[in-house]
């Protein structure tokens, strides 16, 4: 088995929220997931990602909050996760300094 249980419920819960951020958001903005962070104790998940345009990230991490809950029912019905962490939304900071590193022009 090349896959551990954490690297699992990692790959089942970014691809869910992908899913679900998708269906649910009004398409004002491009929501990505970028990164999913799981406690060692798997009961803990923080869901990581981007916003453009970037002026929506605040909306975007507000409506993203308010439907944690609604996500945990996502992923018990669409997935076969046994026990359900607790989910929490953030901001991908690393990310979005990233691109921005990646706009700097070279001299």
């Amino acid at each position: 088995m090349s896959e551990n249980r954490s690297e699992r419920i990692m790959r089942i819960v970014k691809t869910a929220a992908a899913e679900f951020m998708q269906k649910e958001s009004n398409g004002a903005s491009l929501i990505t997931i970028t990164d999913v962070r799981l406690s060692n104790d798997e009961k803990y998940v923080n869901i990581l990602f981007t916003v453009l345009p970037e002026d929506k990230e605040a909306a975007a991490l507000e409506f993203a909050k308010r439907m944690r809950s609604e996500f945990r029912q996502y992923i018990k019905n669409h997935t076969k996760l046994g026990r359900i962490p607790t989910f929490d939304f953030q901001i991908d900071l690393g990310e979005k300094h990233r691109q921005k590193i990646d706009t700097i022009p070279l001299n």
